[in-house]
């Protein structure tokens, strides 16, 4: 089916954005790891597995379109020297990524292919628990003080 070309610049936009997030969050889980936090380690992995899929969804959308995946672009990757600026730096990564999956999803409804933008609805409502998960831990940090939290996720 040929896709709109305006819609599958969006989708391979959005594939940078994802692969730019599995690195990112990989970098972080393995930093985490080798300072001994078991526990955030899993969770920075477990969330580059979460985008690992994403991208794999989008490349399987686009080529469903025609179009043709562009995975050689990464937008910059932001890697965190702390916990508490990896934990920012994704905050950051995941309200990009939940702006731009909003304007796909209008883009979408506008050209009239709703499948398409059912489809990046529901990558969006993973993007948005990513989002609460990650808010939760900065409010755990908040709420205890780094030093206490990091106690926990050893």
């Amino acid at each position: 089916m040929k896709g709109n070309v305006k819609l599958i610049d969006a989708l391979n936009a959005l594939l940078a954005d994802e692969l730019t997030a599995i690195n990112q969050y990989i970098v972080h889980a393995e930093m985490c790891s080798d300072w001994g936090y078991k526990k955030l380690h899993e969770h920075f992995e477990k969330r580059s597995i979460q985008e690992m899929k994403h991208a794999e969804k989008l490349i399987e959308r686009i080529l469903f379109l025609e179009g043709i995946p562009k995975v050689d672009t990464l937008n910059k990757i932001h890697i965190g020297s702390d916990v508490a600026k990896q934990l920012e730096y994704d905050r950051q990564a995941e309200e990009g990524a939940i702006k731009a999956y909003n304007e796909a999803i209008a883009l979408a409804g506008e050209l009239k292919d709703h499948a398409t933008r059912d489809f990046l609805q529901e990558i969006l409502n993973d993007e948005d628990e990513h989002m609460d998960s990650i808010e939760e831990l900065q409010d755990q940090i908040e709420q205890m003080t780094l030093p206490m939290f990091l106690t926990t996720q050893v």
